[in-house]
């Protein structure tokens, strides 16, 4: 067999894989640029799993779950947001304090609706489309690896171009960087910091919200905790890609990878299915290692200079 044969299989499957990843780092490079460590990825993402799938279950429509399920992250991220910036929480104890009551909550409510602690299959829930180009599939290559995917990867696609252009482009943009370099200097000019740093939660949010759905309606069940650390690996890839859109995209293409070439090695190599389930979490805390490195040199060459 050709190199090809297990090579852009691989790739297809990161690509899919690397979806959650994308949304939620998205999102809280947002929060990161104003200055704040959002850790409630991890909740807010399982938030928008569990009430994506409920509710296209419940009204049959995929788009009114998706949406439903956004809009209970955005909820959530709301409360979040308001603890954490008005009531003058801890950021972090919140953060941990919304991914501990995403867990729970979401098991609760599991077994008060279905009785049941486990997983929940639904078959009344429609298949996501899948995007067919014939005229694209004829490319070599390229057509194998960046077609047949589910309509939420592409809308990732979107929501990063759509994040570069805001970020960089918009007056919206320039003032949420600024609100991360210096609030009072924004808060010189009449304006407001919290107030960007709040919409930069909603934003993060939204995009948690559309990767729980991923993670959900790709197999149209519930399975308790099924971020399983994304939300960390999320926040992780921010800080690989720089805190800009780009670099988070290679970062999530990474962890992707590693995920995927884990899925791939369990049924070919002959090594502990222990560490293959564990692989893409070294390969999580190994990129931090190397990134707190290059951070270092970098830093310490600037001082000489």
């Amino acid at each position: 067999m050709s190199e090809n044969t297990y090579t852009i299989p691989l790739i297809h499957n990161s690509i899919s894989i690397m979806t959650p990843f994308l949304l939620a780092a998205i999102g809280g490079l947002f929060t990161e640029l104003t200055g704040m460590l959002n850790i409630a990825l991890e909740g807010l993402m399982l938030i928008g799993a569990f009430f994506s799938v409920i509710f296209a279950a419940f009204t049959g429509s995929l788009l009114l779950g998706i949406l439903l399920g956004i809009l209970a992250s955005m909820l959530v991220a709301l409360v979040f947001g308001v603890i954490s910036l008005y009531l003058k929480a801890n950021i972090f104890i919140s953060g941990l304090a919304t991914n501990l009551l995403a867990s729970g909550l979401t098991i609760v409510l599991s077994f008060r609706i279905f009785g049941s602690k486990g997983v929940i299959r639904f078959d009344n829930i429609p298949q996501l489309p899948v995007l067919s180009l014939p005229v694209l599939q004829r490319v070599p290559v390229l057509g194998d690896i960046f077609i047949g995917h589910n309509v939420l990867v592409y809308m990732s696609w979107l929501c990063v171009v759509a994040a570069a252009v805001v970020i960089y482009r918009t007056p919206f943009g320039l003032r949420t960087r600024a609100t991360g370099l210096g609030p009072s200097t924004v808060a010189s000019l009449g304006l407001n910091p919290t107030g960007y740093q709040l919409k930069a939660i909603l934003i993060s949010g939204f995009t948690c919200g559309l990767a729980g759905a991923v993670l959900t309606l790709k197999i149209g069940a519930f399975v308790p905790n099924i971020t399983a650390g994304r939300g960390w690996i999320a926040l992780v890839a921010i800080y690989l890609g720089n805190k800009t859109p780009h670099g988070v995209v290679a970062a999530s293409f990474v962890f992707g990878l590693a995920e995927a070439f884990s899925n791939y090695a369990q049924g070919v190599l002959n090594i502990p299915a222990d560490f293959v389930l564990a692989f893409p979490y070294i390969i999580t805390v190994f990129a931090m290692i190397v990134y707190s490195i290059w951070r270092h040199h970098r830093t310490g060459s600037k001082n000489i200079v």
